[in-house]
């Protein structure tokens, strides 16, 4: 592919504030840099040829006049993007064409559906009318794109969809991250320079292994850390393996976040991977490992991405280079370029299914990489086909490894493609399991919130742990005459929680009086140890996550973890809940020991069951895109609308409980520029209910701060220290009655 004859106007991509064009970027230029750019992107899945050709066509509506002007400072608006949709048919076969098709017209508005002549895809291509642009042809040569093109292994024509469907969105990302960057590298060079320069994976290695030489020379030889031992070598020796899908079952406390770690380094290596990516259903668990990894890595190597992370954190951790470091975390943060990524289920699965170029532009990252799924059990059952799915296309298609990390393994073989198979990283997980056991679990039937109290206040060191938000409050209320009882929940803002967790830690550290009453936020990777646990009924991987609260660095013999159910109205839960909670129930009352590997065995088969084929694909994802996946006929705009793992039915309102938020807060009011404020104020943020949220609004109770930010007035009156927000009424009904 090269230029053929220079023609007398000059065409250009992006201008400046300089009216002599002296410094615009040439339109030609800017097509060779992203096809290049795009092409060196999908190498990793062998698509050079058509992430080329897109990158090529992609700005060809800008050989228009009308955009020239634009660019020149005229308003009429011009559609640059559907040119290139329409030129494609040109160059490639009709299935080559539609891939194209999908991700040059969508490259700023993102995926579009297919299947309506009105909207969509075809709208795009048919019924908008285009100003000249083939003055393309005279400045560029495009070579066609060979027939037999199409590198996807298709191992069952049942899912050929989901991987052409896949496909088109790994191209996307080529393109649109390509676009993206050499965009910034044009208008901003300077915020540019602060990409792609980390350390690299042997320096990384070297790093992890003088800290774990460290760690285990300090560390006293007991007998859970020649456990924790065994688990890192037998991963150390996995590690030389060829990449796949991976399981890593490993009680909860025997160190399977840095032998996970070790695993990836060690394969990443061993196979000529790019990148590792740590994947945690929970921020409490993120802001842990990240801290960890970054203690080890450094701070500039490893992102923590997640809705509440704040790069201020940082500051104490790494203040040399601080504002460089900070510039490069949020820069990644845009498209997952850095070693080490610490993110969400959320912010993972959901940019795999989204139709957003913002979201999309990461994907291309996760080709030839480790990924790491930590407490995967915690993936929505109800998105849990077609999360599996994705993950097997990134194993079959794109080179990379996946390990399904956890206590609690949930029982994927029966929901797994018949082509991808597991290999367990430890040589015997039954064995490990008795051997790290240090809890006794008994069932001590329904007991009311006053029964409750009084068993609490018999211990001085304690953790109950409920399923609603009023249950925690109600329960606390019963306790707080004592002045070493604490409330955790998501009524709290998350830097109020933390607070209150690390006086936790402190006082379980000293052998002090401590007794706590939490919702289920407490359960997944929060590095806090109690000897006696209570947990009200529920899933039996939750009662074990509960259960990894207990005794975990074997203080004593064994710990207690009672499970109980509750008798009063508000200790109940509904739908999904009540139902694993059900199953949690038959198998504790049949099971010798229902913590055992054959028990959560059990617990999984019986819930997916239960669920039924719909039950694991509630939004029938694969359904739709299997419907016309024959034809190349995707609904990316409808997918993206449904997969959704969190339903968005809250309302966030940012509580200034302290100092450094009530500041920020004043320094928004009075400049009325928000600028980095809400990521700031990320650690302040408690998500309510719609009615909450106008009982709240219409008793002037908020104030709209530079007309985003939701803040909450007269703090004292409706922000408890103790327990965070304040119940609240609506139209009768008591608010305060939610499900974690």
């Amino acid at each position: 592919m090269g230029s053929s004859q220079i023609i007398s106007q000059e065409y250009y991509a992006h201008s400046s504030d300089n009216p002599d064009k002296n410094d615009w970027q040439p339109l030609k230029t800017h097509l060779f840099n992203v096809a290049e750019m795009a092409k060196n992107f999908a190498a990793p899945f062998k698509g050079q040829r058509i992430a080329y050709t897109a990158g090529l066509l992609h700005d060809i509506g800008k050989y228009s006049q009308e955009f020239q002007k634009r660019l020149e400072g005229s308003n009429m608006k011009v559609d640059h993007s559907s040119a290139g949709a329409r030129e494609v048919t040109k160059f490639c076969n009709p299935l080559q064409a539609r891939i194209l098709q999908y991700i040059i017209a969508g490259h700023h508005t993102g995926l579009l559906n297919y299947g309506s002549p009105l909207s969509g895809l075809e709208r795009r291509l048919k019924n908008i009318e285009l100003y000249d642009y083939s003055d393309y042809e005279k400045e560029l040569h495009v070579d066609g794109i060979p027939d037999e093109l199409l590198n996807l292994i298709v191992q069952d024509k049942n899912h050929f969809g989901f991987s052409l469907s896949f496909y088109i969105r790994m191209l996307y990302s080529c393109l649109v991250d390509a676009d993206f960057l050499d965009t910034e590298s044009f208008a901003n060079p300077k915020r540019s320079g602060f990409r792609g320069i980390y350390n690299s994976f042997d320096e990384l290695n070297y790093k992890f292994q003088m800290y774990m030489e460290n760690l285990q020379k300090n560390s006293e030889s007991s007998l859970i850390n020649k456990h924790r031992n065994k688990i890192y070598n037998q991963c150390i020796q996995m590690a030389d393996s060829d990449p796949g899908l991976f399981t890593l079952t490993v009680p909860t406390g025997g160190g399977k976040t840095l032998s996970s770690m070790a695993f990836a380094l060690g394969h990443l290596k061993r196979n000529n991977l790019k990148k590792i990516f740590y994947i945690i259903p929970y921020t409490s668990i993120i802001e842990q490992n990240a801290s960890k990894f970054r203690e080890i890595f450094g701070a500039e190597n490893v992102l923590e991405h997640h809705s509440n992370f704040d790069p201020d954190a940082i500051r104490t951790e790494n203040s040399e280079n601080f504002q460089s470091i900070k510039e490069k975390l949020t820069l990644s943060s845009e498209n997952w370029d850095i070693p080490i990524t610490v993110t969400t289920n959320v912010q993972f699965f959901e940019s795999l299914f989204s139709n957003k170029s913002s979201r999309c532009r990461k994907l291309h990252n996760l080709a030839n990489s480790v990924m790491i799924l930590d407490e995967a059990q915690m993936i929505p059952t109800g998105f849990l086909r077609p999360c599996v799915m994705a993950l097997s296309e990134l194993i079959l298609n794109y080179g990379s490894s996946v390990v399904i990390c956890t206590a609690t393994q949930p029982k994927l073989a029966q929901i797994l493609p018949d082509y991808i198979k597991y290999r367990e990283i430890t040589k015997s997980p039954e064995q490990l399991y008795h051997d790290l056991q240090r809890v006794r679990l008994t069932y001590i039937g329904e007991v009311s919130d006053r029964e409750l109290a009084e068993r609490l206040l018999e211990n001085t060191q304690v953790l109950c742990i409920v399923n609603t938000r009023k249950h925690a409050v109600v329960l606390y209320e019963q306790l707080h005459q004592t002045t070493d009882c604490y409330h955790l929940s998501a009524r709290m803002c998350p830097n109020h929680r933390r607070k209150i967790i690390s006086e936790i830690k402190e006082k379980l550290k000293k052998g002090e009086s401590c007794r706590v009453v939490s919702t289920q936020l407490i359960e997944a990777g929060v590095d806090i140890d109690f000897p006696i646990v209570y947990r009200v009924m529920a899933g039996l991987d939750s009662i074990c996550q509960a259960a990894g609260r207990c005794n975990r660095e074997r203080i004593n013999d064994s710990g207690d973890v009672f499970v109980f159910r509750s008798s009063e109205e508000h200790g109940k839960v509904i739908g999904w809940l009540s139902r694993t909670a059900e199953i949690g129930e038959m198998i504790i009352e049949d099971a010798g020991d229902p913590m055992s590997l054959d028990s959560i065995d059990t617990y999984f088969h019986r819930l997916y069951f239960h669920s039924g084929e719909n039950g694991l694909d509630t939004e029938q994802i694969l359904p739709i895109i299997a419907e016309t996946g024959d034809k190349c006929r995707f609904r990316y705009e409808d997918i993206a609308q449904r997969f959704r793992l969190i339903k968005d039915s809250g309302r966030s309102i940012v509580v200034p409980y302290d100092r450094k938020s009530r500041s920020i807060i004043e320094r928004i009011r009075r400049t009325g520029f928000i600028g980095t404020g809400l990521r700031e104020l990320q650690g302040y943020v408690v998500s309510i209910f719609p009615d909450e949220f106008k009982s709240y609004w219409e008793s002037g109770e908020l104030e709209l701060v530079a007309d985003r930010i939701y803040c909450l007035n007269n703090v004292k009156e409706n922000y408890s220290d103790n327990t965070g927000l304040v119940k609240r009424k609506f139209n009768g009904r008591d608010l305060s009655l939610l499900i974690e």
